[in-house]
Parts: structure tokens; sequence; C-alpha cells
């Protein structure tokens, strides 16, 4: 058995993280290391990888992932707009092999991106 993602510590509240949200599927967390003056992750509390490695069966968590980053964009008042990513991989800029989503505002976004 491999050794738990820093995400599952946080979700286990073994290490402190902000949390901005909360419920059976998921957590939501400001990001310790922010890229934008709003820098939030969405993690599932169900251990998927990467989204390559997601099963058929995930679909509805994947689903609910997506709606609570809108739901945390509209408690955090981000009218002016945002950015979801998901990494995958190496090339894809993955850093935790834990999926989560990425919910980035308070700076105008480059397209495309880096």
């Amino acid at each position: 058995m491999s050794e738990p993602s820093i995400f599952t510590k946080i979700i286990n509240r073994e290490i402190p993280g902000t949390f901005e949200h909360e419920d059976e599927q998921c957590v939501a967390i400001r990001d310790i290391n922010p890229q934008a003056p709003t820098h939030i992750l969405i993690i599932p509390k169900k251990h998927i990888f990467r989204t390559s490695l997601a099963k058929d069966e995930d679909q509805e968590l994947l689903g609910h992932l997506l709606l609570t980053a809108r739901d945390v964009a509209k408690k955090l008042n981000l009218k002016d707009g945002f950015r979801i990513v998901i990494n995958n991989g190496k090339m894809g800029g993955e850093a935790i092999p834990h999926l989560h989503v990425h919910l980035l505002s308070g700076r105008q976004m480059e397209w495309p991106p880096g």
C-alpha cells in the first residue's frame, strides 16, 4: 500500500488546511502556493490518482467536483470570472498524484495557458 497523499492527510485533518467547503464527496481548500489571488483546490475524498486513471464509475464524482467549483466561485463572489484547471501527468504539470481541480481567479488569465 502506498503512502497517503498530502491531500488525504489534509482531508483527514492530519495536516492543517484552510477549508472553504466540505461535503461527503470532496473538500475545497486554499492553495498554500497560490498562482492567483484566489486559488482553491477542489479535492475528492476518494483517492483517484489522476483524470486519466478515473473509472467510468467515477463519472458522478467528477461532475460533482466541477459543480463544487461553481458553488465555491459563487460563495467567494468571483463574478468577474474564473478558470478551472485539472493537471494530468508530468507533462500536464501534475505535482501531487491525487486528482484535484484548481479554481483560479482575481487576475486576468492569459491564453494560451503556460
